[in-house]
């Protein structure tokens, strides 16, 4: 029985998100660029005096990263 390693599955489900993103920028007109993005648009900032942190988390799903998502599984499947 062959063991396989869940970083290995978190790196390709990762890859195929940001390639898929990164076809989805490159065909902004057509179906695979169509998603919905959600999170923090406005950033929370927290001054501290002497300290100012900021956060922000936007999150952005289109067609295409979910495509590379299914891709990146059946790949970890295959291997």
């Amino acid at each position: 029985m062959k063991h396989k390693n869940n970083w290995t599955c978190l790196l390709l489900i990762l890859a195929g998100i940001v390639l898929g993103g990164f076809i989805g920028n490159m065909f902004p007109n057509s179906f695979l660029s169509f998603g919905q993005t959600f999170g923090l648009t406005s950033p929370v900032v927290l001054d501290l005096g002497i300290l100012c942190i900021t956060f922000a988390l936007t999150i952005k799903i289109t067609i295409a990263s979910i495509i590379g998502i299914i891709l990146g599984i059946i790949i970890y499947r295959l291997l």
